[in-house]
């Protein structure tokens, strides 16, 4: 008998695997719009509300990851100071402009929005916001649970210049609890950070054609304390979590 182990990780691999092909245009488009936000001294910004929020972080300050992104991190719209008043405040409207006010965004620069749902005030108002100010709005969310969840209301889908299906089904976990109408095994953020991850490689690999890429190394790599530390002073005037 397959355990659920197993069923789980075939499920995200076959999901990847789809995704891969099907994604590709649009994650091209993603990596041209970052790589020429990069040439021109923008910021890659991301915010999410929940657990995607998660995303955000994973970008941070990141082994190998590009010091170009910036997260959007505020405590009312994250999980650890409070789950349940944190799903109260992303479905408020009017909490997301005070937010990215503390952060700067300018016209030129890449702002990705992540919403599985697609639906929830927050990432629909700092989908708007992103517009207004001038930015490139790139979106990860389910196009199936937002259809399914809008009921005539605006989808994250409907506002970004370049929308990233995760292909995530409604409610998000894919696998039935035997015995039960249960469901477990959410998929968005395993899909979500390896689409992400996927574009900052090829938009590193082409600024690095430019010339040295901003990426960071691991604390623990030879050189890494002197590459780190000249990247921090070079990012952190806009950068507010470095």
């Amino acid at each position: 008998m397959t355990s659920l182990t197993d069923t789980y990780f075939d499920n995200v691999i076959e999901r990847l695997a789809a995704l891969k092909t099907a994604l590709a245009p649009g994650m091209q488009r993603a990596a041209e719009a970052i790589i020429a936000a990069a040439r021109g001294d923008h910021r890659i910004y991301v915010f999410g509300t929940g657990h995607s929020h998660v995303l955000a972080e994973e970008v941070h300050y990141r082994a190998g990851g590009l010091a170009i992104t910036v997260p959007i991190l505020s405590s009312t719209t994250m999980l650890h100071e409070g789950a349940v008043a944190s799903t109260v405040y992303e479905r408020t409207e009017g909490i997301v402009r005070p937010i990215f006010a503390r952060y700067g965004i300018k016209p030129g620069d890449v702002l990705f929005v992540i919403s599985n749902s697609g639906v929830n005030a927050a990432p629909i108002e700092a989908a708007k916001v992103g517009r207004e100010i001038g930015a490139t709005v790139i979106a990860i969310t389910s196009v199936a649970y937002s259809t399914a969840s809008a009921k005539g209301r605006t989808r994250l889908a409907d506002l970004a210049d370049i929308v990233l299906d995760n292909g995530a089904p409604p409610g998000d976990a894919v696998l039935d609890v035997p015995g039960s109408d249960l469901k477990v095994g959410p998929v968005s953020t395993a899909i979500g950070v390896t689409i992400m991850n996927a574009i900052l490689a090829e938009v590193a690999a082409k600024l690095s054609a430019d010339g040295e890429a901003p990426i960071y190394l691991s604390a623990n790599m030879p050189g890494a304390k002197e590459i780190n530390e000249r990247l921090v002073e070079r990012y952190r005037p806009r950068n507010p979590h470095l």
